[in-house]
């Protein structure tokens, strides 16, 4: 089973991933997460996304391409693999689909996961982690239980992304619109696109995105 997660920043497409791939015995692919990994592994795709990130430029399509393609065939042995943050552009959805048909491998299901704007802001605004342990908080979400101290590993050094700020997450989001939402009819007219609500626990979205994917996989 081979499932896209599509949504605006900040609507849990990662946090349903991970669930999805524990579950399901899938292969989570998040594309920022490879590049970094490729860069920090000094692999030859890494030195050449590099290159191009210090210059300040986008990493072309067909580097991301070959960087999944090459993750998919590493997947050997599980049951498919989840794509989470691409593709972002109608071309980027054009290269996976050739990709794909090269390799005989059938896209399964392409979910967005719906959210109003206001609540993805106020999610978005309120994240920081611990700096030692990488732990995950919110300021009104999920708080830590002793202020100023990570429940995980007891460090009171915390990071918040320079970011997630209100202004900042809103031209996200207009890039989002910009960008990405045209890809939405393009999966639509292929019969895989299906719409979940985001809104909710983290366990009944995950119920929704369950519900799609057991009932075709």
């Amino acid at each position: 089973m081979n499932v896209i997660l599509l949504g605006p920043p900040g609507a849990g497409k990662g946090t349903q991933a991970k669930q999805l791939e524990e579950e399901f015995n899938l292969v989570q692919l998040s594309t920022g997460d490879m590049l970094r990994e490729e860069v920090k592994a000094g692999s030859e795709l890494g030195q050449t996304a590099k290159k191009i990130m210090d210059a300040g430029e986008l990493v072309p399509d067909d580097l991301i391409i070959a960087m999944i393609s090459d993750r998919m065939d590493q997947a050997e042995g599980k049951n498919g693999v989840i794509l989470d943050g691409f593709p972002r552009t109608t071309p980027q959805a054009e290269a996976l689909d050739a990709m794909l048909t090269e390799k005989n491998i059938q896209l399964d299901h392409v979910i967005q996961i719906e959210i109003a704007e206001e609540i993805i802001v106020a999610r978005l605004s309120g994240r920081f982690g611990c700096a030692k342990c990488g732990a995950g908080y919110h300021d009104e979400f999920k708080p830590t239980q002793i202020e100023g101290v990570c429940d995980d590993c007891g460090s009171t050094e915390f990071i918040r992304r320079s970011d997630d700020n209100p202004e900042t997450v809103r031209n996200r989001l207009a890039a989002y619109e910009k960008q990405t939402a045209p890809i939405l009819p393009y999966y639509a007219a292929k019969g895989t696109l299906q719409k979940v609500d985001g809104l909710g626990e983290i366990d009944e979205v995950y119920r929704r995105v369950k519900e799609i994917v057991s009932g075709g996989s």
